[in-house]
């Protein structure tokens, strides 16, 4: 027990940088802001939150990420399906498969790694082509906005795995995918506002533009954190 709650408290507060804590307060209470405006979506404001989480403490190497990714792609799921987001949908429950498969994978002494140039070229031209076949798919479904929802759920599922095997280049897709996300659901909010649609809640629109800023942020910073070395044997907590 007295093991288990010192590999929790190295977890949760070892090796913070001061500029880390500041923009992590600051990304969480964009989360609480957004539900005051639009308080229509409790689940939405702690999807954000434990979202912001997750991401923050992966960008820092450490396993306690995966507890609250699992949180909030549960969260998220649910989002999805009320806004027929089905590619969001369908990504986010092999989010929330993943977060047991990253847990076990993150191992203790696990450095970040990285593709050579010529490997990497043909990951992003892959990666493009995947996001062409499934905005097809997806708009054979009537899903919202496909060509979107695709990156979403395409570009993401491809992130994810570099994510779960510690490759640097996870970060970089991530940022396609938070910079899609933020247009995809700021539109949603924008129909969400105009009465164009009845599909899910202004206030959960709302949460997931301010909650993919936060994490295109968090992206962008990481990038640099994991080239650099930082992230390795879980940010430092060995």
């Amino acid at each position: 027990m007295k093991k288990s709650l010192s590999w929790l408290k190295k977890q949760l507060f070892a090796n913070w940088k001061v500029f880390e804590i500041g923009y992590t307060v600051v990304l969480i209470f964009l989360q609480i802001g957004v539900y005051l405006i639009a308080p229509d979506s409790l689940i939405g404001m702690f999807s954000g939150i434990f979202g912001v989480l997750c991401l923050i403490y992966g960008m820092k190497g450490r396993k306690i990420s995966f507890i609250f990714g699992l949180i909030q792609c549960l969260a998220m799921t649910y989002i999805a399906w009320i806004s027929h987001a089905y590619g969001s949908f369908a990504m986010d429950i092999i989010y929330v498969i993943s977060q047991p498969i990253g847990w076990f994978m993150w191992g203790r002494d696990q450095k970040t790694r990285s593709f050579n140039q010529q490997t990497r070229n043909v990951l992003f031209v892959a990666s493009f082509l995947a996001w062409g076949i499934g905005w097809y798919v997806l708009a054979q479904l009537h899903g919202q906005l496909p060509y979107f929802d695709s990156i979403n759920f395409v570009v993401s599922l491809i992130a994810q795995t570099l994510y779960i095997l510690k490759f640097t280049e996870n970060w970089t897709l991530w940022i396609v995918v938070n910079g899609a996300n933020i247009i995809y659901w700021g539109i949603l909010a924008v129909q969400a506002i105009n009465g164009t649609t009845s599909l899910g809640s202004l206030g959960a629109s709302l949460s997931q533009v301010a909650l993919q800023s936060a994490l295109l942020f968090n992206s962008v910073y990481a990038v640099k954190v994991w080239s650099s070395g930082e992230a390795d044997n879980e940010g430092g907590t060995k």
